[in-house]
C-alpha cells in the first residue's frame, strides 16, 4: 500500500466505526452539521443530495455527462458528482443511503490540487468509447487530463441511460 493510501484508509476506516458505532455523535455521519453535507436522496437515479450543484453540465450523452462528472470531481461539487455517479458510488459502499456523500468527500481527499485542476478540464476522447444506444463504457486511457498520475488514480467507467438520463454505474 502506498504512503498516499494509507491515511485515506485510515480515515475511511475511521469514518466506517463512527457511523455503524450507533452513538449520537453525528459530526461524521452526515446527518449532522460536521464533515459531510447531509442528504435527502433515496438513492433513485437523479435524486441529489440538498447541496446545490455548482459544476456547469457538458452534455446530455453519455460522454458530456461523465465530462461533468470529472468536472464535478475537481470542483469538490458533491451534489453534482453523486447526482451522476450515486449508483456507481453506492455500488461501492454497498447501498447503504449516504455512501455517495461519504465517498466522494474520501475521493476528494485522495487528489492532489494539481490532480483537482486536471480533472476540472478533463476531456473524453469519444473515438476511445465503446457505445450502444443504452450503455456506453468509456476506458480510463480515453479520458484526457494534463496530469499524467492522475490516469493511475481513475477507474474505468460505464455510463448507462436510465428514465432518459446518463448515470455512471461503474
Amino acid at each position: 500500500m502506498s504512503a498516499r493510501a494509507l491515511p485515506l484508509l485510515v480515515t475511511g476506516v475511521a469514518l466506517l466505526l463512527a457511523g455503524c458505532s450507533g452513538g449520537s455523535d453525528t459530526s461524521a455521519t452526515g446527518s449532522g452539521s460536521g464533515l459531510f453535507p447531509a442528504a435527502t436522496s433515496s438513492g433513485e437515479p437523479g435524486e441529489t443530495s440538498e447541496a446545490k450543484p455548482t459544476t456547469e453540465p457538458v452534455g446530455d450523452d453519455a460522454v458530456g455527462r461523465y465530462e461533468t462528472y470529472l468536472h464535478a470531481i475537481g470542483n469538490e461539487d458533491v451534489a453534482t458528482a453523486c447526482e451522476i455517479g450515486r449508483i456507481a458510488a453506492e455500488k461501492r459502499g454497498r447501498g447503504e443511503p449516504g455512501s455517495c456523500e461519504h465517498s466522494m468527500e474520501i475521493r476528494f481527499g485522495m487528489y492532489s490540487p494539481d490532480e483537482k485542476r486536471a480533472m476540472r478540464a478533463a476531456t473524453v476522447d469519444r473515438s476511445g468509447v465503446d457505445a450502444s444506444a443504452t450503455r456506453v463504457d468509456i476506458p480510463t486511457r480515453a479520458v484526457k487530463v494534463d496530469v499524467e498520475l492522475i490516469e493511475t488514480e481513475l477507474d474505468d467507467a460505464t455510463m448507462e441511460l436510465r428514465d432518459g438520463k446518463w448515470f455512471r454505474t461503474r
